[in-house]
């Protein structure tokens, strides 16, 4: 009886035994692989693996960037000098803000960036609501041909437009770049009127219709019950257009290349062709190479001088346009 005592006590002990273990290797099994495919720590690796390389292939030009703008000639020329510099020289910077008159070109891009980007809302705004709920005559129609000047590149309208321009007497100016903007065109304006389109496409119709039972007419219930609404898409187009606006130098070259003031996207162009210019006609050879060398830390400078305002504008806005995309449809 004793004996078949001890045998059932070790029985018992090696069957806890192995259910501890089974239970550990299920416990490890979950922590590793995860009840569920993102949960478990493979599936979290992976996902940190592809941030830290979308990071890197974003972040690297950055870096080099600020890195370069503030190396000197000695560090440009050793080679052990990749990322580093051995000492800081923020001469760079003031030659860059010189040579692109920065000031004057800032408050030309803040003010065409933030005009037309005041305009595209309103005038976009107006026509997604009309494409979204009202009815008018060859409404199908006129929004293929929406979508048409969405998918067609500028470069196909670039001759007429100049040519109109011309004729007008408005080349050279601001309003080449503003005039647009006021009925629903410019830079990326079809893509915007999509946007509103989309959103207010998704609002209830209820709040219409009890608009209207009230009295209102079409023109208070778009600025009184919509408009009031599409503060996410109206964020979502104001960034945007600001942000391209900012960044073009495309219909801005084309149409204010001979500007008195040119903003700063034209300003950093005009400064890299001036210094590749004035290196490639001092002299060829290796002294030809040096200066191309000595002007890279002020062309990386005046890069950096033009984002800036950018980054700066993302840091306070980031928060409210990432919630603004997903509540405007965009990622739907």
């Amino acid at each position: 009886m004793k004996f078949n005592l001890e045998n059932i006590r070790h029985t018992a002990a090696r069957s806890n035994n192995k259910f501890a273990f089974k239970g550990l290797l299920r416990k490890l099994k979950y922590a590793i692989i995860g009840k569920e495919t993102d949960k478990g720590l493979i599936f979290k690796l992976f996902i940190y693996l592809v941030l830290i390389d979308a990071a890197y292939i974003y972040l690297k030009p950055v870096f080099y960037m600020l890195t370069t703008m503030v190396k000197d000639l000695p560090d440009l020329m050793d080679p052990s000098v990749t990322w580093v510099p051995k000492r800081i020289f923020m001469e760079n910077l003031g030659n860059a803000w010189e040579g692109l008159h920065y000031m004057k070109s800032f408050a030309v891009s803040l003010g065409i960036s933030t005009t037309a980007s005041v305009c595209q809302v309103v005038s976009c705004a107006i026509a997604g609501y009309a494409f979204a709920r009202l009815s008018f005559p060859f409404k199908k129609f006129w929004f293929l041909c929406l979508i048409f000047i969405f998918i067609m590149p500028p470069q196909i309208t670039i001759l007429p437009t100049y040519l109109v321009f011309l004729k007008s007497g408005i080349l050279n100016t601001a309003w080449t770049v503003l005039l647009p903007t006021f009925f629903g065109h410019g830079l990326k304006g079809a893509l915007f009127v999509i946007i509103f389109r989309q959103f207010f496409s998704t609002q209830p119709k209820e709040l219409e219709e009890a608009a209207k039972i009230d009295g209102a007419s079409v023109y208070r219930v778009f600025f009184r019950v919509m408009l009031p609404l599409s503060k996410p898409a109206i964020l979502v187009v104001f960034l945007f257009s600001f942000v391209w606006h900012w960044n073009d130098s495309f219909l801005q070259g084309i149409f204010m290349s001979r500007a008195h003031v040119v903003p700063l996207s034209l300003g950093l162009t005009e400064l890299k062709d001036y210094l590749n210019a004035l290196a490639s006609s001092g002299s060829g050879g290796v002294m030809g190479q040096i200066n191309l060398l000595k002007d890279e830390p002020i062309k990386m400078a005046a890069a950096f001088l033009m984002i800036m305002p950018l980054l700066v504008l993302y840091a306070f806005a980031q928060r409210w346009f990432i919630e603004s995309v997903e509540r405007a449809g965009l990622v739907e």
